[in-house]
């Protein structure tokens, strides 16, 4: 059971990391295209849905990878009676979305901008 529960873990972890804001390079590839997915998914509810949309997909994407590193890190690392499932979906979710709003407010700011790629996706 030790050997599923660390490979597991493992894969959450790296997962997890691929889609968290801990790596830098990860937005071009996996991040930035689920957000536009989740962008014009919802776009086709409301046309000026998008940018809210993708920003929101971006969020979502930032939480599953940071909650996915918390839960590969508790099976790999601590036992099952120190577990709290409830603590690390809390941690998770509150370092992802202050992450969002620190990049949002960085954009909004004019501080990082947005290519021009990326606002001519607008449908």
């Amino acid at each position: 059971m030790t050997l599923f529960k660390n490979l597991r873990g493992g894969a959450l972890l790296s997962l997890g990391y691929m889609l968290s804001p801990l790596s830098w390079w990860n937005d071009l590839f996996f991040n930035l295209p689920i957000a536009l997915v989740f962008g014009y998914g919802v776009s086709w509810f409301n046309s000026h849905w998008f940018i809210p949309g993708t920003v929101m997909g971006y969020w979502l994407s930032n939480v599953l990878g940071m909650v996915m590193i918390q839960f590969g890190a508790v099976d790999i690392f601590l036992t099952d009676e120190k577990r709290n499932v409830t603590r690390d979906t809390v941690i998770g979710f509150g370092g992802a979305t202050l992450y969002t709003v620190i990049v949002a407010a960085l954009v909004y700011f004019h501080i990082l901008d947005i290519p021009d790629f990326l606002t001519d996706l607008h449908p």
